[in-house]
């Protein structure tokens, strides 16, 4: 009689675990699978021409040459 009782306190945990942690988990986790699937699929709807890629050494070059037509020289004022 106790090894029944046991038994289905153990069915009974089990069936919560199960029902109130794993399966919401699969689905939130399938429905953020989803929606990513989907504004992915947007972003390529958006900017189809942004396949190429420019030069990283043209980039460096670029904001080097930038920053030194910018800059400003520090006075500290008393």
């Amino acid at each position: 009689m106790f090894k029944f009782i046991l038994e289905l306190i153990l069915f009974y945990f089990l069936y919560k675990f199960v029902f109130e942690f794993i399966i919401p988990i699969y689905n939130a986790t399938k429905h953020v699978k989803q929606k990513m699937g989907e504004m992915q699929e947007k972003m390529e709807k958006k900017s189809p021409q942004k396949t190429h890629t420019p030069n990283k050494s043209a980039e460096k070059t670029g904001f080097s040459d930038q920053l030194s037509s910018e800059y400003i020289d520090f006075e500290e004022v008393k």
